[in-house]
């Protein structure tokens, strides 16, 4: 069983949101910040984390991106401000 991440990214005006999955957060930040990450977070200058959680298995970290991925754009948001509740970029305290 390997841990999973899913996680969001935004913009800095808080805008634009992208949800994705990964085994090793660190390691996709940097691919995000050094336009090794997708197409969209690149085109769309997603790079603050606002929001992860951890999974004792990728599989459910899978399946819960789908879920979000579902959501509408609300529910995340709100998701995000249970969290993080000025939608700081966690990446700067937890990652960097």
């Amino acid at each position: 069983m390997k841990p999973g991440y899913i996680y969001i990214l935004s913009n800095k005006t808080r805008t634009t949101f992208s949800t994705g999955v990964t085994s090793d957060l660190r390691a996709r930040l940097y691919q995000h910040r050094f336009d090794h990450g997708s197409v969209f977070t690149s085109r769309y200058r997603c790079l603050d984390l606002v929001f992860y959680e951890f999974f004792e298995d990728i599989e459910d970290a899978i399946a819960r991106e789908k879920q979000l991925k579902r959501w509408h754009r609300q529910w995340k948001i709100n998701l995000i401000l249970q969290m993080n509740p000025l939608m700081l970029d966690l990446s700067d305290d937890e990652f960097d």
